[in-house]
Order: C-alpha cells, then sequence, then structure tokens
C-alpha cells in the first residue's frame, strides 16, 4: 500500500463509527466486531500531486505554505483556461476518484486560516453569505463567543469584514454576487442606515421573529459604502450583475 510522503504512513483515514454501529458491534462477539469495524471506518485518503507525490489532505495543509511540493519543491501551478493560477491534482477519499481537482482555493484559505485563526469566525460569515444561510448568519451574529481579533487583539467586526484573499469583499458583496436577496435585506437592517420604510413588511416581521433589532449606525461605517480592492461599492456590482440587481442598483437601495 502507498503512504503518505510527510508522515509515512498508509493513505487511509480511520473513521469513528456511528453511534447506531457502536449498538449493533455490542450484539456481536469481540472478534467479528474488531473485523467489522476494521473494515468499516477505513477510508481513502489520498491526494496525489502533479509531481506524483502522495500526502494525506491533513499532512499537506500542514506542509503546505507556497505553490511547491512541500516534498519535493516541485512547483505545483499551472494556468487555467481563464488564465488564472491553479494547483491540480488528484484526490482519493470516501467520495470516490476526484481528478483534475483544482485545489488552490482550499490551500490558500486554510493557509490564511492557519496564520490568522481569529478569523475564522468572519470567514464562515462570508461562507453563508455566498451560501445564503439566513440562519447560520443570525446564529453567528447572536453568538456571545467573541474570538475574532485582528494581530493586536482589537475586535474585527464581523458585519463589515472584508476578505483579504478574496478581493476585499464584503458579505454585501458576496451576497449580490451570488444574488442571495434574503441576505442582502439582512445586511442591509444590520449594517446599514436604509430607512425602515423601505424594507418589505414581511423582511422586518421575519426578522422581528429571529430577535434580529437594528443597533445605531452612526459610530459604523454603512456596509454600502465598504469599497472592493477595484473600489467597486456594492451597488457597483449590482449593476454588473444584471438582471433583478438593477432595480436594486437603480431604487437608491444601495446608496449610502
Amino acid at each position: 500500500m502507498s503512504t503518505c510522503v510527510a508522515c509515512q504512513k498508509p493513505l487511509v483515514l480511520q473513521i469513528e463509527p456511528e453511534d447506531d454501529e457502536d449498538d449493533e458491534y455490542e450484539e456481536m462477539t469481540e472478534f467479528a466486531a474488531h473485523e467489522a469495524t476494521s473494515a468499516s471506518i477505513t477510508v481513502p485518503d489520498d491526494v496525489e500531486l502533479s509531481c506524483e507525490c502522495h500526502f494525506h489532505w491533513q499532512c499537506l495543509l500542514d506542509a503546505y505554505t507556497v505553490t511547491e511540493c512541500p516534498n519535493c519543491s516541485a512547483s505545483l501551478t499551472s494556468i487555467s483556461s481563464t488564465s488564472e493560477q491553479q494547483v491540480l491534482c488528484t484526490l482519493r477519499n470516501e467520495g470516490g476518484l476526484q481528478e483534475g481537482l483544482d485545489i488552490l482555493p482550499l490551500l490558500t484559505e486554510e493557509g490564511y486560516l492557519h496564520a490568522f485563526p481569529n478569523e475564522r469566525r468572519c470567514r464562515a460569515f462570508l461562507e453563508f453569505c455566498r451560501e445564503g444561510d439566513i440562519e447560520a448568519i443570525v446564529d453567528l451574529l447572536q453568538d456571545d463567543v467573541d474570538d475574532s481579533g485582528d494581530e493586536n487583539g482589537q475586535p474585527i467586526d464581523v458585519l463589515r469584514y472584508q476578505d483579504p484573499i478574496g478581493g476585499m469583499n464584503s458579505g454585501l458583496h458576496i451576497a449580490i454576487l451570488a444574488q442571495r436577496s434574503e441576505v442582502v435585506w439582512l445586511l442591509l437592517l444590520m449594517a446599514s442606515s436604509l430607512s425602515l420604510e423601505q424594507f418589505p413588511t414581511e423582511v422586518l416581521q421575519a426578522a422581528e421573529q429571529m430577535g434580529i433589532s437594528r443597533n445605531g449606525q452612526a459610530s459604523n461605517i454603512d456596509i454600502r459604502n465598504l469599497k472592493d480592492d477595484e473600489g467597486k461599492v456594492p451597488r457597483d456590482l449590482a449593476t454588473s450583475v444584471g438582471g433583478i440587481w438593477i432595480e436594486w442598483a437603480t431604487s437608491g437601495r444601495l446608496n449610502a
């Protein structure tokens, strides 16, 4: 069996059995349970890079720092059809075989979180905005745990967090690009000075049911004024997305 070049262990992952599986094991003989456990919780965990070096996924994350193989130092990057950098691999895991998979976004994300672990909550917020997961956004913002801080330990405003490795997009930028109108309404309610009269009744009713209220915005920047690394505010993105977002851009809702 092939081994990981980092830890020299077989390219498999041990997964703990589910609770219902534990119950089944208790009904087996000790020998039979051992055999069933060994067979059922071992899954492939093999990342084969373009240089043909093999890693466990976690071993690769632990060792990766730049776009070269941590083992043989070969360059891992290539240029995609859209002229962007990519790191292609062959991935074998419990989901099956994936060839030509670009893992550069994942490596970049994990590398950033390794360097700035206190921004994990902020980055989860951006992902929820992209997915349109209102419930997850509300739960995250209402969580009393404050583990987000910059390099100086100062609290980070999650609502106005901008992605340093994603074009300095804010949650509002991302929600518009992903065409998540419900998220846009939520962010405007919580982080802008848009008049409440401009919000649909159903939006305000839903916010009240979720325990969301607008705090004073006087001392905070209006989220509609945040600019990405190209100097674009959310209104500019709404115009470029087109469709129903043209009305958003021309209605004044996105004007601070």
